[in-house]
């Protein structure tokens, strides 16, 4: 590791420790924040991998008023560039989905670049894995589930359904595939999904200010490490577009249904539009939601006309095909009925 490289990751690690302790304060301060607002409560800090590391655990949100049968699954992955970040900067999102009525296991991973590929998709599949054999005990339908990301969360809850549904050599991958999962919605927000010639996504935007050309690039590398283009030829799961691009291999099973959105200043947008046309050219169902001018993360910004127009679209597409007859309506504004 280089001196330049090293001071990076140490400003990165020392911003991370202080979003999380933000976070921590927020939610323990912020009426707006509080589970029982949402009509849900909280199970912390429950232990995925017997490993005794934070980057291990997971909280789940279940709804107050859950009836007698099993709800659907959400799993949901946190984004942060590969490197940043944790369920506990983004427990607005998954109060968003047990608000609606969902079970929803938040996950933590381990990051890079200290742990790189393939750490967070292996991570990834233990907690789901896990999720699937607790379910019932939370009142979750092992039957119904739902995987949800963004940004470096989208490219791992796509790379995960592409495990789950195509047979491979890696160990952690071919043991979600023998589970046969019943996958039956994925949400991919606003993902990295190639990490291969990082540049072609500012390549015909000179106008792309040069930090955010560089911290594509830390993303990139936060994940599959360097130097960049031989690392990703030894990280193929790391670009599931690519995967998805290829002719399905014997044995594999058909996708489920995908929505992705994303925002029109989002560097990012080529990658949501390439997602939408690879699934689409296999048969897949693939809504994209594309908004004016948002940036990246757009949709954590709850208060915005933008962010909650997305999430009314996700739970319209939700409705459709991961539907609840006991349906709880958002008691916060933002996530009522579209």
């Amino acid at each position: 590791m280089s001196w330049r490289t090293a001071i990076a990751t140490g400003l990165r690690r020392t911003f991370d420790r202080n979003v999380n302790r933000a976070a921590g304060l927020v939610y323990s301060v912020l009426p707006i924040a509080n589970p029982k607002r949402y009509g849900t409560r909280v199970v912390r800090d429950l232990s995925y991998r017997d490993t005794g590391k934070r980057s291990h655990l997971l909280d789940v949100y279940l709804p107050l008023a859950a009836d007698h049968a099993p709800r659907p699954l959400v799993v949901y992955v946190h984004g942060g560039a590969f490197s940043m970040l944790s369920k506990d900067t983004h427990r607005m999102m998954a109060l968003a989905f047990a608000s609606r009525g969902y079970v929803v296991f938040n996950i933590n991973y381990r990051l890079g670049p200290r742990n790189a590929y393939p750490a967070p998709l292996e991570d990834a599949a233990a907690a789901l894995s896990w999720a699937v054999d607790h379910a019932r005990e939370h009142g979750a339908d092992p039957t119904r589930i739902v995987l949800a990301g963004e940004s470096a969360g989208a490219n791992l809850v796509t790379a995960l359904t592409y495990c789950a549904t195509h047979p491979r050599e890696e160990p952690f991958a071919r043991a979600l595939y023998d589970r046969n999962l019943s996958i039956r919605a994925v949400l991919a927000m606003y993902g990295l999904h190639d990490m291969h010639d990082i540049a072609r996504l500012w390549r015909n935007k000179p106008r792309l200010p040069r930090w955010m050309r560089a911290e594509l690039a830390w993303a990139a590398a936060a994940y599959v490490g360097r130097p960049l283009k031989p690392a990703a030829e030894r990280a193929p799961l790391a670009s599931p577009l690519r995967r998805l691009a290829e002719p399905p291999a014997p044995g594999a099973r058909p996708l489920p249904p995908f929505f992705a959105a994303v925002g029109t200043a989002d560097p990012l947008l080529p990658d949501s539009v390439r997602l939408r046309d690879v699934l689409r050219a296999r048969g897949v169902v693939c809504e994209l939601s594309i908004h004016p001018g948002e940036i990246h993360g757009f949709n954590a910004m709850m208060w915005r006309p933008a962010a909650q127009a997305k999430w009314r679209r996700v739970f319209n597409f939700l409705e459709r095909h991961v539907p609840i007859q006991d349906r709880v309506w958002a008691i916060a504004p933002g996530y009522g009925r579209a």
